[in-house]
């Protein structure tokens, strides 16, 4: 049987005001060992994100997207869920 070790990589659009407010996405690691900030990206693309986490071993299993309140077109953040056997 195999022991699970699960994290997440949630990648958010991190302006907050003006017309480039989603331009911009900040990349956060959140594993046992706590948090740990990625980097910014000046347009949406996880790939380098995510092939970061592949490199250490985890696999992504899920993936939620969530949308600005009253903009449904708008995306706002991705939330990937991870997960790597346990040692």
């Amino acid at each position: 049987m195999t022991k699970w070790e699960y994290a997440r990589l949630e990648y958010r659009a991190a302006g907050t005001y003006g017309e480039d407010q989603f331009m911009d996405w900040n990349a956060t690691f959140h594993h046992a060992g706590g948090a740990q900030r990625w980097g910014t990206d000046e347009r949406f693309n996880d790939m380098r994100h995510l092939n970061r986490a592949g490199a250490a071993g985890w696999q992504a299993y899920d993936r939620s997207a969530t949308y600005f309140p009253n903009e449904p077109h708008r995306l706002y953040g991705v939330t990937y869920s991870l997960r790597r056997p346990a040692e």
